[in-house]
């Protein structure tokens, strides 16, 4: 998550949607008073900061914005130009598996991954319940309200971006991809009918709010 006083804007960083690459690329252009939140390079140097800050909810690269009420005001939500990333819910679900796969820390849906096939592990509760929420949870306020001026889309990336360069002021496309999972590209090859039609349940607003396919 980066947070801009200086710049007005705020990005929402939601799992497994190519967020690191593109915050790493703001943070080439970040202020001094920019609030960086997660593990990139120049975040780790200013995490001294955020352990001093107070906000709604927790602090951490995946908050969602009523987390940060406290930090910014909610009236100060609409000054801002907050934005997230969003992407094909097939493709993220195996990018997260083959992601967890390879960690070492201790978390269940860690030990899950590893100990089960994608199909196992895409039909656990665990992980029905883990990937239900829709992006726009990420993106509303303590009030319900949602805030988000921009959603990108992943796979249009360099075209969606253009309304954020005219808010900024200036250009970094092309975006360079990071943490690229080891694991085939094509996302349908591990589904089965049935997985496939689970995803389509479950991430069903994302589906159709930002017309995603399985084809």
């Amino acid at each position: 998550m980066i947070i801009s006083p200086g710049r007005r804007y705020i990005f929402v960083h939601i799992p497994k949607t190519g967020g690191t690459a593109l915050t790493q690329a703001l943070e080439s252009r970040a202020m001094a008073d920019d609030i960086l939140i997660g593990d990139t390079p120049k975040a780790v140097r200013r995490r001294a900061r955020v352990k001093k800050l107070t906000a709604a909810g927790r602090l951490w690269k995946h908050s969602r914005l009523c987390d940060i009420e406290g930090l910014v005001a909610r009236e100060a939500f609409a000054d801002h130009f907050t934005f997230t990333l969003v992407r094909n819910p097939w493709d993220r679900f195996v990018s997260y598996y083959h992601w967890l796969r390879e960690q070492s820390f201790d978390h269940s849906a860690v030990r899950l991954a590893k100990a089960t096939e994608f199909s196992d592990f895409l039909n656990d509760p665990q992980t029905v319940k883990s990937l239900s929420m829709p992006s726009s949870a990420y993106m509303r306020d303590g009030a319900g309200v949602e805030r988000a001026d921009l959603y990108l889309r992943l796979e249009s990336l360099d075209e969606d971006l253009a309304p954020l360069w005219e808010h900024l002021g200036f250009n970094l496309s092309p975006i360079t991809p990071l943490n690229a999972s080891r694991r085939a590209r094509d996302f349908r090859e591990y589904y089965s009918d049935a997985d496939a039609e689970l995803v389509a349940r479950i991430a069903a607003e994302d589906i159709a709010r930002f017309d995603y396919r399985f084809a």
